[in-house]
């Protein structure tokens, strides 16, 4: 199994076989030697450096029914809300003052906001603070749009394509949404110059190692800047509320094995991570995760946005307790980066 590691870091890929044998991994000795390439992958391009972004989830309303997610449109009993002008600015403001240089504006799929309106933001937000880097989440759009977006100050663009194997694709999606055009999205974006970013579910419902191994192929393909890979975790009032929660176990393993395969792109270490154990963020960041993401968004609205049951919002997950995330950074040999932390290409 030692060979199949070297292999992956030294070439970043490896045949079908050799994939599933990682994947599928369950020798504590050879995942441990797996964590540890990837943590000396990460630290050879980045350093120590935890790099930090301020998550503003600025709109809990989302035209779309995706069967794992708790703010889809046919949630009923999902509490509504979506930020002002003002109240972003606001977030900002703040979040500049903790030292945050990347604003990550990210939203359910909102028909309420306007191109109008999200570009002239866009806008106001850079021309205040055009040290900073805006990272967009807003999900599929046109290619006129993103380009409308890139030109009022957005660099980048986070847009996850959950799976790329289009059978289990439509076991978690209704049939108004389609593989090929979130595919299609993610190439205009990296078209248009936005550092791009994808990902997927760990462990959401129907997924396969074989499933795994598309998404795998799909990354490669894509060569993204930015990967968010994550558990999946249940929400009571979906589809899939008696579903199992991803493993924490192939997180980390699949997070080792994504940096192994692209040594130099930013990769999380979740909320999502954070919620199925107390310490797996400090775990994702010890198998090659480089990014964490607290939330500035106002504290009366952060347990809305609720995507998944006994989702994390307060304590280190919270902006203005950037000093305990620090502490628990520090604690493992790390610490956090105050800048915009961009992706770099080596």
């Amino acid at each position: 199994m030692k060979d199949l590691i070297d292999h992956l870091r030294t070439h970043r890929t490896l045949d079908d076989d050799g994939m599933i044998q990682l994947i599928e991994c369950n020798d504590a000795d050879a995942i441990e030697y797996l964590r540890a390439q990837a943590r000396e992958v990460a630290l050879a391009h980045f350093g120590n450096k935890i790099y930090m972004r301020g998550l503003i989830e600025f709109s809990s309303y989302c035209k779309n029914n995706c069967y794992y997610c708790g703010i889809r449109a046919g949630n009923t009993d999902a509490e509504r809300y979506r930020l002002t002008r003002k109240e972003i600015l606001e977030c900002c403001k703040t979040g500049y003052g903790l030292g945050f240089r990347t604003f990550v504006l990210q939203g359910g799929e909102d028909p309420h906001f306007s191109d109008e309106e999200m570009t002239a933001l866009l806008a106001e937000i850079k021309g205040a603070y055009p040290d900073c880097a805006i990272t967009l989440s807003f999900g599929e759009k046109s290619r006129e749009v993103y380009q409308a977006y890139k030109d009022a100050g957005a660099d980048r663009y986070l847009l996850r394509h959950e799976t790329a194997d289009l059978g289990h694709y439509q076991k978690l999606h209704p049939a108004s949404l389609s593989l090929d055009n979130r595919k299609k999205c993610l190439y205009m974006l990296k078209e248009l110059g936005f550092q791009v970013g994808t990902g997927f579910m760990v462990g959401s419902p129907y997924q396969t190692s074989q499933t795994i191994l598309k998404d795998l192929r799909f990354i490669e393909e894509l060569q993204p800047q930015m990967l968010g890979i994550g558990p999946f975790i249940p929400h009571k009032d979906t589809p899939f509320a008696g579903y199992p929660a991803g493993s924490k176990a192939l997180t980390l393993r699949l997070l080792a094995m994504l940096r192994l395969m692209r040594p130099n792109t930013l990769i999380p270490a979740t909320t999502a991570l954070g919620t199925i154990d107390n310490v797996g963020r400090e775990e994702g960041i010890l198998s090659g995760a480089n990014v964490v993401m607290p939330n500035l968004s106002p504290t009366e609205v952060r347990s809305k946005y609720l995507l998944y049951n006994d989702k994390i919002a307060t304590g280190e997950e919270a902006a203005e307790s950037k000093h305990l995330l620090e502490k628990r950074i520090k604690s493992i040999g790390y610490e956090l980066f105050v800048g915009r932390g961009d992706y770099v290409e080596k």
